[in-house]
């Protein structure tokens, strides 16, 4: 009957498959589906019927589908085998068996000759990743307390780059995480995405573990408390969902703004929360806003969330992600990657700290498939899309401001008809700027100076290119307002 059982889960577990893929490649669009998603391939253990394992040719897809897609697939999964608990993705490196070569009998020996046979290839163990394997678990009713959360291992408090933008949350968290009573708590993260958030978190629940080997810490997203909870009222037994949460010495909820409308998760939550505060407990939670600017969540969790200390983490400057590039590139010992890439990438990327990891990952990884040698102009190809969306969208209104400002001239000289010695540089130059960082035509550009035709915007152009490789005062007041209009 076990035997039978196995067979059948399996066949349902690649029938699931199937439609995961399916809806991925749906949901991610076709050209990531293929580079990042479609390798993947189910590794079925009949030993694990509530775990699936998906396998990945390389460390460092498995790393990127780990930080994008783990969370993703469990869900996926799940809906489609509700007896699914976890996912693990793992790098396995299949290797070809080696020949097996069988000695032709001696002429005029007694057995006939027989051809040489080649053994049939055999399954081969997964070689050791750099990276661990990743589970992405669920909390469900029916599951035994797990010895460890799912912490990302890079995620730790050696691993964060500190700077005056992150450098109150960077502190409290780790006070949070020193042992004896904790003097506040929750403590409360916010700030937009990709700021650091999640890094601080897994970083706490390291520390907490490293000082209290033995106890019990859950991490998980707010996103996740919902679906489990649900399954919980579905499968009408909440009470294990409860007691293990409400057991945790350290209670880890991410992205609190998902629950926002949600009432019966949020009552749950807030009989979770009292519970842990009343405990003395150590209760983390983040949030892309502060408690007071979250829509749709109850005052009277906004106002537990304000008990303890909140902490913002602002958006990075430009020292900070130069700081974190050089980090992230220290975990990349094979990739050799010019300062002035480096350089590129903080400048143009400010977004959030994922994206500009992302990025490097992106350049780091097409130099090792194509084999070309990484340098600026191999950066821009690569990442023109990236550094084309990430760019300040600049108008020609702003451009005018400026460089009138700069020049000590009025903004009305340079749209009109005057050809004094004082607008024959600055006119020219804001042209010039006007092509470079807008997307607006060359007739446009000439409507907005003074209704001046398609030609005097190309004469403009030309003549400043001319005179930057000649004179060095031009170059720098271009050099110098191109940085205050991208800044």
């Amino acid at each position: 009957m076990k035997v039978q059982a196995a067979a059948d889960t399996g066949s349902e577990a690649q029938r699931a498959w199937a439609r995961v893929r399916t809806n991925l490649r749906e949901s991610a669009g076709a050209r990531l589906f293929e580079q990042w998603l479609k390798p993947m391939e189910l590794i079925e253990d009949a030993d694990e019927p509530d775990t699936v394992r998906l396998g990945l040719p390389s460390a460092f897809m498995t790393n990127w589908v780990r930080n994008h897609y783990a969370d993703r697939l469990l869900l996926e999964f799940r809906a489609q085998l509700p007896q699914v608990r976890s996912v693990v993705i793992e790098t396995r490196v299949v290797r070809p068996a080696p020949l097996v070569l069988v000695a032709e009998p001696a002429a005029g020996a007694d057995s006939p000759a027989q051809p040489t046979p080649i053994a049939a290839p055999r399954p081969v163990p997964p070689a050791p990743a750099a990276i661990k394997p990743v589970v992405a678990q669920a909390i469900g009713a029916d599951q035994p307390a797990a010895p460890r959360p799912p912490l990302d291992p890079r995620f730790t408090f050696d691993r964060f780059v500190v700077d005056g933008a992150n450098r109150v949350a960077f502190n409290a968290a780790k006070a949070l995480a020193e042992p004896g009573p904790p003097r506040f708590s929750p403590l409360f993260l916010h700030s937009g995405t990709g700021q650091g958030k999640t890094h601080l978190m897994h970083a706490i629940g390291h520390a907490f573990l490293a000082a209290h080997p033995d106890a019990t810490v859950l991490c998980m997203s707010a996103e996740r408390f919902m679906f489990d909870f649900v399954a919980s009222l579905r499968a009408r037994d909440t009470f294990a969902f409860k007691q293990r949460l409400r057991s945790a010495d350290l209670l880890l909820i991410d992205d609190l703004q998902f629950i926002a409308g949600k009432d019966a998760t949020q009552e749950e939550f807030f009989h979770t929360v009292n519970e842990i505060m009343s405990a003395g407990k150590r209760l983390v939670i983040s949030a892309d806003r502060c408690p007071q600017a979250l829509d749709g969540i109850e005052t009277r969790i906004v106002s537990r969330m304000a008990v303890g200390l909140v902490a913002d983490i602002k958006a990075p400057d430009l020292t900070l992600r130069r700081a974190i590039l050089d980090r992230k590139l220290a975990d990349l010992p094979d990739a050799d990657v010019p300062a002035e890439v480096l350089d590129l990438l903080a400048a143009r990327i400010h977004a959030n700290i994922r994206e500009l990891e992302g990025a490097l990952n992106r350049v780091v990884a097409y130099a090792q498939l194509t084999g070309d040698r990484i340098d600026l102009d191999f950066a821009l190809a690569t990442l023109g899309d990236v550094l084309r969306g990430a760019q300040r969208r600049v108008t020609i209104d702003e451009i005018q401001k400026l460089v009138s400002q700069h020049f000590e001239l009025k903004p009305l000289d340079l749209v009109s008809a005057r050809r004094s010695r004082a607008v024959a540089r600055p006119r020219p130059i804001a042209m010039y700027l006007a092509k470079r960082l807008t997307t607006r035509s060359l007739p446009e550009i000439g409507r907005k100076f003074g209704g001046r035709d398609h030609s005097t915007v190309i004469h403009a152009v030309r003549k400043i290119e001319e005179l930057r490789d000649q004179d060095r005062d031009i170059d720098a007041a271009v050099r110098t307002l191109m940085r205050e209009l991208e800044a």
